[in-house]
C-alpha cells in the first residue's frame, strides 16, 4: 500500500474531499483537491478548510514517507499549525510539502531519547502556478511509552 493510499484508507477527511496523492517521498510530497463544488466558499473557490485539509495532508504525507520506518517506537503528532492565504483560488488546487529539518537529525534526536519537533512547509497553487496559500506544520516523533 502506497502513502497515499494508506492516508485515503484511514483518514476519513482525505477519503471525503477526494484527495489525489500525486507524490510521496521522503523529499517531497504533493497532494491535489480536485476541484467540487460541494466544497467551495461563497466566491466559487475551494472552501478555506478544504484547503487546510489539503495541506495537512501533504504534511503528513511527507511525514509517513520521511519516518515510516520509525513508526514501531513513536508515533507522528502534528503540533501546530498556521495557514495564510494569499490569493484568490479557484479551480483544482495542488499542495506541495518540504521538510524543514533533515530527516536524520530528527532521527538523531529520537535515538537520543529526546521527542523532536520539526516543521513542514506546504505552499498551495492554483493550476496556473500562482501560489494560493502557505501553510507550516510543526510535527514531532512521540516515543511509545
Amino acid at each position: 500500500m502506497t502513502v497515499g493510499e494508506m492516508l485515503v484508507a484511514t483518514v476519513p477527511m482525505a477519503r471525503t474531499l477526494h484527495l489525489e496523492f500525486l507524490e510521496t517521498t521522503p523529499e517531497r510530497a504533493v497532494v491535489r483537491l480536485p476541484d467540487q463544488a460541494e466544497y467551495h466558499n461563497h466566491i466559487g473557490g475551494p472552501h478555506a478548510g478544504a484547503m487546510f485539509t489539503l495541506a495537512e495532508s501533504a504534511s503528513g504525507a511527507i511525514v509517513i514517507a520521511a519516518f515510516g520506518d520509525q513508526m514501531s517506537r513513536a508515533v507522528p503528532l502534528a503540533v501546530k499549525a498556521e495557514i495564510g492565504y494569499k490569493k484568490l483560488a479557484k479551480g483544482v488546487v495542488t499542495a506541495t510539502a518540504t521538510l524543514g529539518r533533515p530527516a536524520a537529525e530528527v532521527v538523531a534526536e529520537l535515538d537520543a531519547g529526546d521527542r523532536p519537533e520539526f516543521p513542514v512547509a506546504i505552499e498551495i497553487r492554483r493550476e496556473d502556478g500562482a501560489v494560493t496559500g502557505e501553510m507550516t506544520v510543526v510535527w514531532t516523533l512521540r516515543p511509545h511509552s
